[in-house]
């Protein structure tokens, strides 16, 4: 993934490295942006939804939804990655190409390469991780299942993930699918997200509601 890290840039002009738009300072569009990682907005669940029709009909969800996987890692290791896709000094026919020259690199299918090309094209590079976790949760529940995400303060062994996975198999009555990922800032304990609800059993969540009564007595 560091050979990825150097060379995804070949895509891009020099004067829009990513030193360059960091050196220029945040905007609203990336800070807006931002927001938007791992979370579906409106326009993010419209685009998941074009894709997963085309993968239905293509007989290809599970391998766009590994397509997405591989792509999510990247941006999630990836800064400059990042940076790229959400500064507003890279015009959107250049980000989309060289977001699929990215999509391309990663091994993605020809679907998969498309559907970053597309949203990239359409200014909505920013939103990527919300597209990527709204397809799957409509391929989860195109299986029956429900799609949740479990972020815990250190990784999860299997026998925790399985204790968790069932406790809220049972809780909403659907087989569940999960997706882990670590915050230590959680100290302890976890917070999952199904959709837009979230349940917060992190030792951090119990700390601040203890400041907030010792401010309050």
């Amino acid at each position: 993934m560091r050979a990825f890290a150097a060379s995804w840039r070949l895509g891009f002009p020099q004067e829009y490295s990513p030193a360059a738009f960091r050196a220029a300072g945040a905007t609203s569009e990336t800070r807006v942006a931002e927001t938007f990682d791992g979370e579906a907005s409106e326009a993010a669940a419209r685009y998941a939804r074009a894709v997963f029709d085309l993968a239905k009909e293509s007989n290809a969800l599970d391998a766009v939804e590994k397509d997405f996987s591989t792509f999510a890692a990247a941006w999630k290791e990836s800064a400059d990655l990042r940076d790229a896709a959400r500064s507003p000094l890279i015009d959107p026919e250049t980000k989309a190409k060289a977001l699929t020259a990215v999509a391309e690199k990663l091994g993605l299918s020809d679907l998969g390469r498309k559907a970053v090309g597309a949203i990239a094209q359409n200014r909505r590079a920013g939103e990527l991780l919300g597209v990527f976790s709204a397809y799957r949760a409509l391929v989860a529940r195109d299986r029956g299942a429900r799609q949740v995400e479990i972020i815990s303060a250190r990784p999860l062994g299997a026998a925790e993930k399985a204790a968790i996975v069932d406790g809220l198999a049972a809780q909403i009555g659907a087989k569940v699918e999960a997706e882990t990922s670590v915050d230590e800032s959680l100290v302890g304990g976890f917070v999952v997200r199904i959709g837009s609800r979230q349940f917060d059993a992190s030792v951090k969540a119990k700390l601040d509601a203890l400041r907030l009564a010792l401010k309050s007595a």
